[in-house]
């Protein structure tokens, strides 16, 4: 008689492995040069008083980000193209035309934190760095396959791990860290409140909400399964894109943790002047936890935008391409699916151009966080609406933990934008 064989522990961690990938690397792509300065910024200003906020934005963006994996993989096209066919017209064109403008300016802002890490490590100027950096990234986007960018984005998603080195070189507080972490401290302080905005919208951006429907339709394509097969398939696709996620969310808020631990341990401290920029915080770090730190720090800005910047580029290409109906895809050739590749190079390029304008990256970042805070809210609305009906959904449609979380995170995004505009 055979024995029913259970999987090991070591079977299991292969299959956890095995089901990583879009969600992973939208959560690591969260954590972009940009989102790595406003953690910084947070630290340094308010020490430990907004590392609650890890907490409670992980359940609001796996909530959101669950329900557009959902809804590529049921679906099976992207939020774009749902948009297109569900939603007024208005709000497809306004939507794509803020999210390509935020995405511009997050990919300069990218491209000058990774450009200045480098001269920080290398002493090369930084203007030197930029063309090298958008061309390299550019070329490997344009002329590799999905599967060898989908592979290389997952293990680029393990340079993140710096920021957890570095802190505990910074040698915190564990108690104290603890405590701020599960208790909320609130402060009716406009710089505060204007911090927590900001936090917020780092944290929670459209342009993930597009990247991830898109690549789990990439994922149907490349497994080349037909209508029939694929709804045998469904299933446990989805109990896989639920461990996707909820693992890439959890990685984003880990290294969120730890970069405002970081800088809160390290640069928090009476007569420390400000800091506005990550790679300010590291040159703080290097006097205060040491050499190591400051390389982990500056080497960590280059992983992230290494990442971020594909990311960002291929979701407006995604966005406008489903938006126009346009063919498009990353595991496409260039001659195939021409307007997708002018958009994802263009984008690249309009950022490298605003690098070199010498547009101030706070108030570049502040732009951003103003047009994702703006676009958000009836983004997260019409995902949740989109995945609660059962004509688009059929049997798959929104559990009411994730209706419910959806409409939250809406609500609380319209907040945020209102204070964005009261402060």
């Amino acid at each position: 008689m055979s024995k029913s064989r259970h999987p090991g522990p070591i079977d299991r961690a292969k299959r956890f492995f095995r089901d990583l990938g879009p969600g992973l690397v939208t959560g690591a792509a969260d954590d972009d040069p940009s989102g790595i300065s406003t953690y910084s910024v947070t630290g340094s200003q308010f020490g430990f008083g907004l590392i609650w906020t890890v907490l409670f934005t992980f359940p609001l963006m796996t909530g959101v980000q669950l329900m557009c994996a959902r809804l590529g993989l049921v679906a099976r096209e992207g939020f774009a193209a749902a948009l297109r066919q569900y939603s007024p017209r208005w709000l497809l064109v306004t939507a794509c035309v803020l999210l390509i403008v935020a995405n511009v300016v997050n990919i300069a802002a990218d491209l000058s934190g990774m450009a200045e890490s480098l001269e920080m490590v290398s002493g090369v100027s930084h203007r030197l760095w930029l063309p090298v950096i958008a061309i390299g990234l550019t070329v490997a986007v344009v002329f590799w396959s999905y599967k060898r960018l989908a592979k290389i984005f997952k293990w680029l998603t393990l340079t993140l791990v710096t920021y957890i080195l570095a802190a505990f070189l910074s040698k915190p507080n564990w108690g104290e860290v603890l405590r701020a972490a599960v208790i909320p401290h609130i402060e009716l302080d406009r710089a505060y409140l204007a911090t927590l905005v900001g936090v917020l919208g780092t944290t929670i951006t459209p342009y993930m909400f597009f990247w991830q429907s898109a690549q789990e339709v990439e994922e149907i394509r490349e497994s080349h399964a037909g209508v029939g097969h694929w709804q045998r398939l469904l299933p446990s696709r989805l109990r896989s894109a639920t461990t996707d996620v909820v693992a890439g969310m959890g990685w984003a808020g880990v290294v969120m943790f730890f970069i405002i631990l970081t800088s809160a341990t390290s640069l928090h401290k009476p007569g420390m002047p400000p800091i506005e920029s990550a790679q300010q915080a590291a040159t703080a770090l290097r006097p205060v936890a040491g050499e190591a730190a400051y390389l982990l720090f500056a080497l960590g800005i280059v992983g992230a935008g290494v990442l971020a910047v594909p990311v960002l580029a291929g979701s407006a290409a995604y966005a406008l391409s489903e938006a126009m109906n346009w063919k498009g895809s990353l595991d496409d050739k260039p001659r195939a699916a021409p307007h997708f590749y002018a958009i994802l190079i263009l984008a690249v390029l309009m950022g490298l151009g605003l690098s070199f304008a010498k547009v101030a990256a706070v108030k570049a970042l502040f732009i951003a966080a103003v047009v994702n805070g703006i676009l958000a809210p009836p983004l997260v609305a019409m995902v949740t609406w989109l995945t609660s009906r059962s004509d688009i959904m059929g049997k798959h449609v929104n559990p009411p933990i994730l209706k419910g979380i959806g409409w939250f995170t809406a609500a609380a995004m319209s907040i945020a934008v209102v204070a964005m505009f009261v402060l």
